[in-house]
């Protein structure tokens, strides 16, 4: 069975989805529904769930980690995210975006490179993604080092971006199997301070 956790600290929300082993959803919100309703999109269709009040241990150790990516840290991820009912081009995409590391971002073109398919399809995923922020999809931007999309709002996005910065310089490729990821420092990013 899926448990389904949400835990506020500070002024947000934190939502996890989880077994005792794997993660199946992640998310934060303004509201306990709003990460709760997060959470139930990515779920799998065939698997029971239930959502309790109180986190899990392991629930409580996802939700640190989840904390500790929105204030810009990079945390260790220890676990394991399910990906196994997802199509298989979900999750090439998927763990492409996982790559791109703190203090970076890449294209929705630049994903597509290196997962397949086009940009378009890429912003398809991203726009879906049960994983965020363990998936960076606020880490995916325009050609045009615009923010372009994020389900939260740009603002979410920006802030982000901003928490993330490490003042690095220059773009830099990241080897996947055989293909690149292209990535450029969050500093590259128009209108980065205009909130």
């Amino acid at each position: 069975m899926i448990g389904v956790y949400a835990k506020k600290i500070d002024s947000v929300w934190f939502g996890v989805a989880c077994d005792e082993h794997r993660v199946y959803g992640a998310s934060f919100d303004s509201t306990e529904q709003g990460a709760i309703a997060g959470l139930l999109h990515g779920l799998p269709f065939n698997v029971p769930f239930q959502v309790f009040s109180e986190p899990s241990m392991f629930a409580d150790r996802v939700i640190a980690s989840v904390k500790s990516i929105y204030d810009g840290k990079d945390a260790d991820q220890d676990f394991q995210l399910a990906m196994g009912h997802l199509p298989a081009y979900t999750r090439r995409v998927l763990k492409t975006a996982a790559a791109i590391p703190v203090g970076y971002v890449a294209s929705y073109g630049s994903v597509a490179k290196a997962a397949g398919g086009g940009a378009r399809a890429v912003g398809n995923v991203m726009a879906r993604n049960p994983f965020a922020p363990f998936v960076p999809c606020h880490r995916v931007v325009s050609a045009g080092f615009g923010l372009g999309g994020y389900g939260g709002g740009l603002d979410v996005k920006r802030a982000f971006l901003i928490r993330e910065k490490r003042g690095f310089t220059a773009p830099r490729d990241i080897q996947l199997g055989d293909r690149k990821l292209h990535v450029f420092p969050v500093e590259f990013i128009k209108k980065l301070t205009e909130i």
